[in-house]
């Protein structure tokens, strides 16, 4: 159906002359086009939205990051995971979460490094990058049984609750989290009322989660129309499609300078990967790992978080260098997939 309605925009003289894979291609580039403006959109909607209802309610944005817009912008990565369960593709389900979890921390926050260097405040990296760590440990642990059973989901999604209960009450008792929101008071664009606020949150996420759809189903079909294998549209487009949100809304949060919701939207999007949608599936069903993952991509993932931890410690942030490193470390290892 998509077909016929972009030939139609084309004048028949051309479409006599265009191989069927061109019109493919063609058809293609356009849904990714629409896809990619459309999730731009809706990011800059939603961090407005989030910066809003924080100022309203007298809450850090930091935990709008943390809660409604990273619990948001994961939604693409909860549905492919939940359907991989459902249909019997476990190596799907957590390469899909492993592997986007990589691109967040790599590939995301290098690119917002590289547009806009940012600073971290270590007192967010010692409470929220430590239980990411945690949670990445748990994760690598309970992995290493092979199975991930109902006991394993629910535990993973017991220490999710507690997170979010702890990250909203240290920073509601904090009194620097009020002075915090009142940075944003003139940031231009911000709705001032909270339905208003809260109509900018759901009308971005609704957006960014068709956006990503739109995206990837345009990049599925250029790379079919150029011969590209279902493995590499698979291990490109699933981890690199599905992190499209947060890379989104990272890049317009960082361009409007709100540093918070950047690491707050990673964080804590790390964290309810590896809680909340592996507990998810895990109650659904048994999840088996598969031996590649087991023996390469967890350690890695490993390995990046607590590289990462440091480096974002380090005085004046996240350069744009280290930037730079982080998104060249990504590209080798999408290299070492091959």
């Amino acid at each position: 159906m998509y077909e016929l309605t972009a030939i139609c925009f084309v004048p028949p003289t051309w479409t006599g002359h265009i191989p069927r894979e061109a019109k493919i291609s063609y058809i293609g580039f356009l849904l990714g086009a629409a896809g990619l403006a459309v999730l731009l959109f809706s990011a800059d909607f939603m961090v407005r939205g989030g910066v809003g209802l924080a100022r309203r309610m007298g809450i850090s944005p930091l935990i709008i990051g943390l809660s409604v817009i990273s619990v948001g912008t994961s939604a693409p990565e909860l549905v492919t995971t939940l359907t991989a369960t459902i249909e019997g593709a476990p190596d799907l389900a957590l390469g899909n979460v492993v592997g986007s979890n990589l691109a967040n921390m790599l590939l995301i926050l290098g690119v917002a490094g590289l547009l806009r260097p940012f600073a971290c405040e270590p007192s967010i990296i010692f409470r929220d990058g430590t239980i990411m760590l945690g949670a990445t440990a748990l994760f690598v642990a309970f992995a290493m049984t092979g199975i991930f059973q109902f006991w394993h989901g629910a535990t993973l999604l017991v220490g999710l609750l507690s997170y979010l209960f702890l990250a909203y009450r240290t920073e509601s008792t904090n009194s620097g989290g009020s002075l915090r929101c009142h940075e944003t008071d003139d940031v231009p664009g911000v709705p001032k009322r909270t339905w208003v606020s809260i109509s900018y949150l759901l009308s971005g996420l609704i957006g960014i989660v068709i956006g990503a759809e739109l995206f990837v189903d345009g990049g599925v079909r250029v790379a079919e129309s150029l011969g590209v294998s279902k493995a590499i549209i698979g291990l490109t487009l699933v981890a690199i499609g599905t992190s499209l949100p947060e890379l989104a809304i990272v890049v317009t949060a960082s361009l409007q300078g709100h540093n918070e919701i950047v690491l707050g939207n990673v964080l804590g999007s790390n964290i309810f990967n590896l809680l909340g949608i592996t507990g998810a599936a895990a109650l659904v069903a048994s999840l088996p790992v598969p031996s590649v993952l087991l023996f390469f991509d967890v350690w890695v993932l490993l390995g990046v978080t607590v590289l990462l931890i440091p480096l974002m410690l380090t005085k004046g942030g996240v350069s744009r260098l280290e930037g730079g490193l982080l998104v060249f470390l990504y590209a080798a290892y999408l290299a070492c997939q091959f």
